[in-house]
């Protein structure tokens, strides 16, 4: 495959051209990373309200009905649902591994089977998140596993 870059002429938007005759996954999958990068999600604090990108959440978790956005350091509520948020960012890094977790498969460090066929995720914040049986395949998948 050959990459070619030239910058865009003046006044001229930048773009990325794909020519291929079929668009395997693991393209797809980047061309939508590059394109979820542009959906910065919106965050509140006890601070205010913060524009987040996605690349910074290591998981988005729901708890008594609310939802929040787990970055390296802090924590952000959001007021969209976990589905919504599983559509905004559907395509990238980002893959469902429970009823109320979504994690970002870029900050995942380790995989290690855990009780009853599940997975523990330990990420790069040290944090440890479980992958239900039902999500496993799908991880195992985007690994390559």
């Amino acid at each position: 495959m050959k990459i070619i870059i030239e910058p865009p002429q003046p006044g001229e938007e930048e773009q990325i051209i794909v020519k291929c005759n079929s668009i395997p996954p693991d393209l797809m999958r980047l061309l939508n990373a590059f394109k979820a990068q542009d959906n910065m999600l919106i965050g509140y604090s006890g601070s205010g309200i913060h524009r987040i990108a996605p690349k910074d959440i290591f998981y988005i978790e729901t708890v008594d009905n609310k939802t929040f956005l787990y970055c390296a350091k802090d924590v952000y509520e959001s007021k969209q649902k976990l589905y919504e948020l599983e559509e905004t960012l559907a395509g990238g890094d980002f893959l469902r591994i429970s009823k109320s977790v979504i994690v970002n498969l870029s900050k995942i460090r380790s995989l290690s089977p855990a009780l009853s066929g599940r997975l523990e995720a330990v990420l790069h914040n040290n944090e440890t998140v479980i992958i239900s049986r039902q999500y496993v395949g799908e991880l195992k998948k985007c690994f390559g596993l």
